[in-house]
């Protein structure tokens, strides 16, 4: 099998060869630009760059010759407007807090004030996002529209522009042209949940409830626009995508952010017609959910709006137990994470301890398809080399 063969294979619960891999291809699986920097260090792979493709998570682009190492089946197209609004257009060098050289897009601008912090400043002169002094990510600083309780009437979500089409149809057309990977596309879509609520959550929190005529009108115009947006995404990438991935965080580390009764009746009806758009259109693509934290209670919910892809499966939440979750939906939906720790093991632990995690997580999620390994979220600065490469090699190794 080639890579895209053995991850659809996987997400349609046939077993592969062996189990796929997701090294760094999204913003959700990625890794954090130090740590990259200190991965190439410790493989001996001296060419090349760590560039920052996503500012807001200091996230690296991953080489070829490392996604070779690593043995990853997949890559993602990138959007020209990076995070926080900073076109991908040039390269320039910076330094990390720590020091380490990376290069960013030549349009990233940061202004620094006394205390040393960062602001990424847009062109009205807002500031949209703050690195504290010393610090290794930027915090998002604007409220999401929910949280702002902007007037359904007045507010639209911006059509894709021109340049970002070509810009995602070039990548499409390349990556299916010259490999054989699975291609990820990143939905233009708004998280409709936790998104909305930026800067904000708790009282966004509250409309959910008391305002729920007001939500409905706020959710039928974002809608109305992620559908518009998804049709040119879909001329601009055509069938060139393998999945389609969208994200948003329904739960926390304890429980889900709201009732399974609220999600079923206010949030995910919007998601299922969202879905069944994108599936008119392209039929084989596969739909693919990032949605962190503790999920079990509404993970069947989800799936009934056509998920076909969960991540970052969240072990370590409450109600996620690896076992529990292949035992009640392992039939249902493609896990796509959930091989190792990132909040424990993988940065903290041992080797030894990584290799043992993973292993583990390979008895359980691999039988009958339906898993893609990858770590539980971006892998994170400070995360030891011996341990990524640990997991990964493991993967190869048992996932066969």
């Amino acid at each position: 099998m080639n890579s895209r063969d053995r991850v659809i294979a996987a997400v349609e619960h046939r077993t592969p060869d062996r189990v796929p891999v997701d090294f760094g291809a999204s913003r959700q699986t990625g890794i954090m630009a130090g740590a990259y920097s200190g991965l190439k260090q410790y493989l001996g792979i001296e060419s090349g760059e760590t560039f920052v493709f996503d500012l807001y998570q200091m996230l690296a682009e991953i080489e070829a010759p490392v996604r070779e190492r690593m043995g990853s089946d997949v890559v993602a197209l990138r959007n020209l407007e990076g995070a926080l609004g900073v076109p991908n257009v040039g390269r320039k060098d910076w330094s990390l807090a720590d020091g380490t050289p990376v290069t960013v897009s030549g349009a990233f601008q940061p202004v620094e004030d006394e205390k040393g912090d960062l602001f990424i400043v847009g062109s009205n002169g807002e500031k949209i996002a703050q690195m504290p002094s010393g610090g290794l990510y930027f915090d998002r600083l604007l409220k999401g529209p929910g949280a702002a309780h902007v007037d359904p009437e007045q507010w639209c979500i911006p059509a894709l522009p021109e340049e970002n089409l070509r810009y995602l149809q070039d990548q499409a057309e390349f990556w299916r042209a010259n490999s054989d990977y699975a291609v990820i596309g990143e939905l233009p879509a708004v998280e409709l949940f936790y998104g909305l609520g930026h800067c904000g959550f708790d009282d966004w929190m509250v409309s959910l409830i008391t305002e729920q005529e007001y939500v409905r009108e706020l959710y039928e115009k974002a809608l109305e626009g992620m559908c518009a947006n998804f049709d040119l995404f879909h001329e601009a990438v055509g069938d060139k995508i393998d999945i389609a991935k969208f994200s948003d965080d329904f739960g926390m580390q304890s429980s889900e952010f709201a009732s399974p009764e609220l999600m079923r009746e206010l949030v995910l009806p919007y998601y299922q017609r969202y879905i069944e758009h994108i599936k008119k259109r392209n039929p084989a693509v596969k739909i693919f959910q990032h949605c962190c934290g503790s999920i079990f209670n509404i993970l069947g919910d989800m799936i009934e709006t056509g998920v076909e892809i969960i991540n970052p499966v969240q072990t370590s939440a409450e109600n996620m137990e690896p076992e529990r979750l292949k035992a009640t939906y392992g039939g249902r939906v493609c896990f796509w994470g959930g091989g190792v720790e990132n909040q424990r093991v993988l940065q903290f632990g041992t080797a030894e301890e990584v290799r043992e995690q993973a292993r583990q997580r390979l008895d359980i999620f691999s039988p009958g398809g339906g898993f893609v390994f990858a770590t539980i979220h971006n892998i994170q600065h400070g995360t030891p080399p011996e341990n990524i490469v640990a997991a990964f090699d493991t993967a190869r190794e048992f996932g066969g």
